[in-house]
């Protein structure tokens, strides 16, 4: 995944929630779309975890290797 992916994924989880917030879902729809919010959550915390990941690996800018 990339920036723009978890970009989407967020996009997603705000229309989800903006949908919910309308209350024009039916019971069975509305649990539908929370079990799709929490598979988008879930995705995009795996990405972020990953993204920190890479940028602790990374050196800090200024730091050079003494060896």
């Amino acid at each position: 995944m990339t920036d723009v992916d978890t970009t989407t994924l967020v996009a997603r989880l705000d229309r989800a929630a903006d949908q919910l917030r309308t209350g024009e879902l039916s019971p069975d729809a509305a649990a539908s779309l929370v079990e799709d919010c929490a598979a988008l959550a879930s995705q995009a915390s795996a990405e972020l975890e990953r993204m920190a990941r890479a940028a602790q690996q990374e050196p800090i800018p200024g730091q050079d290797s003494l060896l």
